[in-house]
């Protein structure tokens, strides 16, 4: 599975998904629908988000199902938490991405000033 990420990878603009089919019917809805933050970690992190959930948060049953030791179960916990943690980039560190971006000549000043009204 390929990780989604928010940002187009050549101008920095906000990425969306617009369309979503079936495989059963081939039946296509578009639109504009947003990525969310599970869906951009990797497919480790989704599944440990998986077993967290369905063990009702119990880190205790994760290790027993996982067999792994309490302590590793957290620090994977942990590493989730600072990956949707950078999901959720503060405003100006967005900012100065795309100004680092002017600064490169990778976008013009009226490019950054149109990602920055968008954010």
């Amino acid at each position: 599975m390929n990780r989604l990420s928010g940002r187009c990878p050549y101008c920095y603009g906000k990425m969306e998904i617009e369309r979503l089919r079936c495989t059963s019917c081939k039946i296509a809805i578009e639109g504009k629908f947003p990525i969310s933050r599970l869906s951009q970690l990797n497919t480790e992190q989704q599944r440990f988000i998986e077993l967290f959930v369905l063990s009702s948060g119990s880190l205790k049953e994760m290790a027993q199902k996982l067999n792994v030791s309490y302590p590793t179960v957290r620090n994977r916990l942990d590493r989730v938490i600072e990956a949707l943690k950078g999901k959720m980039k503060p405003l100006e560190e967005q900012k100065g991405q795309i100004l680092d971006a002017v600064e490169e000549g990778k976008l013009s000043a009226e490019e950054a000033a149109d990602l920055i009204k968008q954010l």
